[in-house]
């Protein structure tokens, strides 16, 4: 597994606005204290969520949009990138791929971290059908598409990229973490980064008390001292 010193860029590639804080934004706010450069890839607008149904869909993509990046300077990301895909929509395809490979090859990250493709069958709500399909293209854009010159052989040709190997993908939302981030110094960081997608959240009566009891379960379940807080990640080499 990477040190922290290996880690100088990562990329996220989420399905939804809302998700990378769920399940990631303490610890991106922690490589971002410590200089890494972090890059935001959100595959949809939104657009099929919220409570605010007097908005039509380009309404609510727009204000999904502008939430997210609300959330991301929260945790001091402001590279944050959208695909437009439709919410709810979402399939493993080769034009999903290569739209992620061309990230990937511009980034150039150390590491991506995204869904896990696998249903959880201990806790439903990160098995959302756009998770599994991201988390997938994602993991096959990581291999072989970006590091695959003859993979969308375009992307050199036409745009430039050459191709670039990604050494660990971060998987979220999984029942079998292997990694387990501190992140009680930035629990606060994360909740704001939660409390900016206020068309998810407002409605539901305490969050805040959901969102640190969630995560201090994660942090019992690593064995840290009570009172931390933690996010769990299954880390897959991929070299």
């Amino acid at each position: 597994m990477l040190t922290e010193s290996d880690i100088t860029r990562v990329l996220t590639v989420t399905a939804h606005p809302d998700d990378v804080d769920f399940g990631a934004s303490g610890t991106i706010a922690q490589f971002v204290d410590r200089g890494v450069e972090v890059t935001y890839l959100v595959v949809t607008d939104g657009d099929a969520g919220g409570n605010e149904r007097t908005l039509d869909n380009t309404g609510m993509a727009e204000l999904r949009r502008a939430e997210q990046t609300a959330a991301a300077k929260s945790v001091g990301v402001t590279d944050v990138r959208f695909l437009g895909y439709a919410d709810g929509r979402v399939v493993q395809s080769l034009d999903l791929r290569k739209d992620i490979a061309r990230v990937i090859r511009q980034v150039r990250p150390d590491v991506v971290i995204t869904h896990t493709p696998e249903r959880n069958y201990q806790f439903i709500a990160p098995s959302h059908p756009d998770h599994r399909a991201v988390g997938g293209s994602t993991l096959d854009a990581v291999y072989p598409d970006a590091r695959n010159p003859y993979a969308f052989p375009e992307l050199v040709k036409d745009e430039g990229l050459e191709a670039w190997t990604v050494r660990e993908v971060w998987l979220t939302g999984g029942s079998t973490p292997n990694h387990f981030v501190d992140i009680t110094s930035a629990v606060d960081r994360k909740l704001a980064a939660l409390l900016s997608h206020v068309s998810q959240v407002s409605h539901v009566d305490g969050f805040e008390t959901f969102v640190r009891n969630r995560f201090a379960q994660v942090a019992q379940a690593a064995g840290l001292p009570e009172g931390s807080a933690a996010e769990g990640f299954q880390v897959v080499p991929t070299a």
